[in-house]
């Protein structure tokens, strides 16, 4: 019972950090690494509290929990591999696209590269091998924290009694088709619409996505047409059309809401595997609001998580850069001591 003490102390301190932080602002990635220690704490204390009624028991989960990773790191490299193939096959050969397939390839290009150090004891790439190693390892703890909080801040209900519904906008077809993608976000945002106005309450949509070189009209426009087809009253759409990112689509709904309602709070919808770093950019442009995701085509999710877990990594460039030199380093001083 006494090893267990520690463990669920910190596991308490960790649900407690979670909570606060969740309830001030859950759009920020600390939250995330929060739940991620909170809920490791608790797993160790529930083998800790194992262990003090059945040591072998105890012994016996610890075993397979370490066993498990082996064939799951297996499993999940022939999943992407697989899912990059498909993702070629439906979606073109683009870079965005096959992410998942060089995830996959450099994983078992890893695995290969380590055997083969193992086999040549030559020190210089043991250093090589230690820092990869080391690097995947930290990677691979903040995809984790990454993914865990986006399921969950993705499935908890947003405030009602919103006066805006701010769409992102996502590119078009032929210069000026709502491709299937935004056509998801349009019909969620729809029914935040319809639910909004069973309680009485009359939101404003904005439509948000200015014009690429390659685009008929800008996509906001597209995007408010696809609903005046789809039953939304011309009147309650409002039009940003200069944004050229996410975080102009933001910044200039914000504007637009502010002109009309300077206490205004809305919802911003965007696609599912979009909803957290959409939910870290609204706060960073000030946009009072949580995100909500409409539901994308299993094929095209793992890809496009991967993209935006790079997209973060590269928005905190610098901290993780310092932490991968400070990795490397670690490797080569123990290798000189």
């Amino acid at each position: 019972m006494r090893a267990a003490v520690i463990p669920f102390a910190i596991a308490a301190l960790c649900c407690a950090a979670f909570l606060v932080s969740f309830l001030r602002d859950r759009r920020r990635l600390r939250v995330g690494f929060y739940l991620f220690f909170a809920l490791l704490f608790l797993g160790i204390t529930f083998i800790a509290l194992l262990a003090s009624v059945s040591p072998k028991a105890a012994g016996f989960v610890a075993v397979g929990v370490i066993l498990l990773i082996i064939p799951t790191v297996l499993a999940l490299t022939v999943f992407l591999i697989c899912n990059g193939i498909t993702m070629l096959r439906r979606e073109g050969r683009r870079l965005a696209n096959v992410l998942s397939l060089l995830t996959g390839l450099g994983i078992c290009a890893l695995i290969v590269f380590n055997a083969t150090v193992t086999q040549l004891a030559w020190e210089p790439l043991d250093i090589v091998r230690g820092s990869l190693n080391g690097i995947l390892v930290y990677v691979s703890f903040l995809f984790v924290c990454f993914l865990l909080y986006s399921i969950v801040y993705g499935r908890i209900r947003t405030e009602k009694g919103v006066d805006f519904v701010v769409v992102l906008g996502s590119g078009l077809l032929e210069g000026h088709k709502v491709p299937p993608l935004l056509a998801g976000r349009l019909k969620r945002a729809k029914r935040v619409v319809d639910a909004e106005a069973r309680r009485g309450r009359e939101p404003m949509v904005v439509t948000s996505g200015g014009q690429g070189p390659d685009e008929d009209l800008p996509e906001s426009h597209a995007m408010a047409g696809y609903l005046v087809e789809n039953g939304v009253p011309r009147e309650r759409i409002l039009l940003e059309d200069r944004s050229r990112t996410t975080f102009e689509n933001l910044t200039f709904s914000a504007e637009i809401m502010k002109e009309r309602k300077a206490d205004y709070r809305c919802t911003v919808v965007t696609n599912n595997f979009h909803v957290l770093r959409a939910a870290l950019i609204a706060r960073r442009a000030k946009v009072n609001g949580q995100v909500i995701g409409s539901p994308t085509a299993w094929y095209f999710w793992p890809s496009a998580t991967i993209r935006e877990f790079v997209a973060i990594l590269v928005d905190h460039k610098i901290k993780n850069l310092v932490i991968c030199g400070l990795i490397v380093l670690s490797q080569v001083s123990r290798a000189f001591s």
